[in-house]
């Protein structure tokens, strides 16, 4: 266990993961305004496209518990390099995270690996902003 509670909560929920064809587990925390936190892990299905990623699976509980806006995230994967969401998970992380988000990364016991700004992740990000 670590002294920050997001990244125990992200490595805790990567235990949760069902991906019995990749075998790549990933949980995912995040802490939304109000300071509650919402976890999600990866659910991959046969039709792989289906699959659930543990970034989306926090946000949707988020949303679904009142939540609109992410204050940290902390995404934990497997092994020693550290686990950057994917495109699309950028995109949903983009509607939500507060001005000045940052990405943590770590690895499965909860060691730091990685940390970017959501700027530095998805540049030129297209936003409710953007939608005139």
């Amino acid at each position: 266990m670590s002294d920050d509670p997001l990244i125990d909560a992200a490595v805790a929920v990567r235990a949760n993961a069902y991906a019995p064809y990749s075998r790549f587990h990933v949980g995912a925390a995040l802490r939304c305004a109000d300071g509650r936190i919402f976890v999600g892990c990866n659910t991959e299905n046969a039709a792989y496209p289906e699959g659930i990623c543990a970034e989306g699976g926090a946000i949707a509980a988020m949303v679904a518990g009142g939540g609109r806006q992410i204050a940290d995230i902390v995404i934990s994967g497997g092994g020693d390099r550290a686990c950057a969401p994917c495109g699309g998970c950028r995109q949903k992380i983009r509607e939500f995270g507060a001005p000045g988000l940052t990405v943590r990364m770590v690895g499965p016991q909860g060691t730091p690996l990685l940390v970017r700004s959501l700027a530095e992740l998805l540049p030129d990000a297209f936003g409710p902003e953007d939608l005139a």
